[in-house]
């Protein structure tokens, strides 16, 4: 397709932003069941309904255009969205898969942020003022989202990660030293010296 006019560039965005919220509905709920923490999970779930809302103020803007909304696909979204995937898929322990998911929903988050800023921004200059409207507050949920998600972060997952990390490498330290806790080395650890093990004649 070629974009010769700001309007076709404006229409060109809005299909790629219809595109990744229709991603984003269909990842949501795998991070929803991937989530262990209450709060998490009830901020997903919330999120998922503000993002239908999100695609019906889309579809306005395209019935207002006599545009079809279809026809592209956001392989940015695709991108970041299969970050996410593969956090799950790799199974960590579930505080560390928490701070993570935030860390995935947030890139999402600031993609999004910058599309609909910018298709605000063209909507003003094409003189669309209802358009600007709608995609203004959509932007405005994506930030207040991306906040609230900070938040959870900074209160509470990103400390319940670190003690679980902090738990896991005990855990590994103590595997470690049973393995190396020899008849040998455990002589060593009483008197403070090797022991002399040399066969006397």
């Amino acid at each position: 397709m070629e974009l010769d006019t700001l309007q076709e560039l404006y229409i060109d965005e809005l299909k790629d932003l219809y595109s990744a919220e229709n991603q984003i509905l269909k990842a949501l709920p795998k991070m929803i069941r991937a989530t262990t923490h209450r709060e998490l999970k009830d901020a997903f779930t919330a999120h998922m309904k503000q993002t239908e809302h999100q695609v019906k103020r889309l579809e306005r803007i395209f019935a207002a255009l006599d545009a079809s909304p279809r026809g592209k696909k956001c392989h940015g979204m695709e991108g970041v969205l299969e970050e996410g995937a593969e956090l799950i898929r790799e199974r960590p322990e579930p505080q560390v898969l928490d701070a993570g998911l935030i860390s995935a929903a947030q890139h999402v988050e600031h993609y999004e942020m910058a599309g609909y800023g910018t298709a605000r921004a063209w909507a003003d200059k094409l003189g669309r003022a209802e358009d600007a409207q709608l995609l203004q507050e959509t932007l405005d949920e994506e930030r207040e989202a991306d906040e609230k998600l900070t938040e959870l972060a900074t209160r509470a997952i990103n400390i319940e990660a670190t003690r679980e990390s902090v738990t896991s490498l005990d855990r590994e330290v103590g595997v470690a030293t049973t393995r190396e806790s020899t008849p040998a080395s455990r002589a060593k650890a009483r008197s403070g010296r090797t022991p002399d093990l040399t066969v006397k004649r």
